[in-house]
């Protein structure tokens, strides 16, 4: 009998969930890369029950727990929608039901990868006898697309109004992710802020949602409108944690381009500055990865629109060029685990990363970056390039991020939030 593709999905979800088992799954030969740790070469497995039961104890790269390893295999591992390979195996929906639906749904909500994983399961799905799940995940997968063309509707009405009021701005993250979306609406504009809120208030009727520390360091403002769920947050003349990055900023309306979006237009930033934004978002203020970020990048370097001679060059310039070799790296070695082969990613990335997949680890339902020493030194590096090219403003606001840290550190402790802080 042949193995079915849901039936090894179904093995791997019934696993104990107390366990946070670090699985690994591989679609060929793993190396590390010889400049984090060294080489591990293991065997390619002989089938992909085997691949979805590979351990940590065979490979020091985490992918996380048994539902994101999951949703990885179906959004990275390409060999999944070989048709020769397809027609080796069944598709049968019986060993999947409606529970392991309703927590997978949870996380690839949380990863913002909905759309496109349930699209991939979807595609598994063929059974007579598994109808009622075929309508739970096309269910998923309506209720999502529907917010997502709501908020574009409302997405689109800013940047229109915006623009007619002479606040040029650039939708950035929010779209990385399409066809998902992610929880809220970014846009980055130079307009003055007492601008963005007349116009926000006067053509949308909407109301300021409190202020951070970190968003008043970094000039962030979110408004909430009637009618719309998601937030929308302005990053104005500024970007990083602290609103460091005040040169890199200036550049990147000059480098956006109209992207098509559906059936909307907007103003997006380019690959590079797509890279160096999630950097920032990624190794410099959350230190951990949703899956979301590793998809969305991957895709980039697929379709080879990044041109990594400009990225490291913008890189440099901001002081992030290590924190961007790095983030780079992980997202590459992410892939290998499910493809077997990495991004392609060119040497002088790999040689300036300051560590690799090896160092992430799964907690608390993300992929995480470890604070020390690896954030720290990224830190220490990004202010040292900061001072040394003379940018005084955003060396000054950077040198608040430590007690900034530790504030919000004390308020999660205490609270178990750091909001109001961070």
């Amino acid at each position: 009998m042949n193995t079915s593709k849901l039936a090894i999905v179904r093995e791997v979800l019934r696993a104990d969930k107390s366990r946070w088992t670090h699985r690994k799954v591989l679609a060929g030969r793993f190396t590390q890369p010889s400049s984090h740790s060294g080489h591990q070469k293991i065997k390619k497995p002989q089938s992909s029950r085997t691949r979805f039961r590979a351990t940590a104890k065979r490979c020091r790269l985490p992918t996380a727990n048994n539902h994101l390893t999951t949703l990885a295999d179906f959004l990275l591992n390409t060999n999944r929608w070989n048709p020769s390979s397809q027609a080796k195996e069944s598709h049968e929906v019986s060993p999947l039901r409606q529970s392991d639906l309703i927590d997978l749904a949870e996380l690839a909500n949380k990863h913002h990868v909905i759309v496109r994983s349930f699209g991939a399961l979807s595609a598994l799905i063929s059974d007579e006898e598994s109808s009622q799940l075929r309508v739970g995940i096309a269910q998923r997968i309506h209720l999502e697309r529907a917010r997502i063309s709501h908020a574009l509707s409302f997405l689109q009405r800013i940047c229109d109004t915006c623009e007619s009021e002479k606040c040029r701005v650039v939708v950035i993250k929010s779209l990385d992710h399409w066809p998902d979306l992610g929880s809220d609406l970014d846009l980055y504009t130079d307009a003055h802020p007492t601008d963005v809120i007349r116009v926000m208030r006067r053509h949308f009727n909407s109301r300021l949602a409190g202020r951070s520390w970190g968003d008043r360091l970094a000039n962030k403002w979110n408004f909430i409108l009637p009618g719309l769920p998601e937030l929308v947050e302005f990053h104005i003349g500024r970007l990083g944690q602290t609103g460091e990055q005040i040169k890199f900023a200036r550049h990147l309306s000059e480098r956006a381009a109209l992207a098509q979006i559906g059936e909307h237009r907007f103003l997006v930033p380019a690959a590079e500055d797509r890279v160096i934004i999630s950097t920032l978002q990624r190794m410099y203020r959350h230190f951990y990865f949703r899956l979301c970020d590793i998809v969305d990048t991957a895709r980039l370097a697929d379709i080879h629109t990044i041109d990594y001679d400009q990225l490291r060059a913008s890189a440099a310039a901001a002081g992030v060029w290590e924190g961007t070799a790095t983030y780079l790296s992980i997202v590459s070695d992410y892939v290998k685990a499910f493809r077997g082969e990495d991004l392609g990613i060119p040497s002088f990335v790999k040689s300036a990363a300051r560590f690799g997949g090896d160092q992430v680890s799964f907690r608390r339902g993300f992929l995480r970056v470890p604070i020390l020493p690896h954030s720290l030194e990224l830190f220490a590096y990004e202010l040292r390039k900061l001072a040394g090219s003379g940018d005084m403003r955003g060396t000054a606001r950077l040198s608040l991020f430590p007690g900034l840290a530790v504030a919000a550190a004390i308020g999660y402790k205490l609270t178990g939030s750091d909001k109001g802080i961070w």
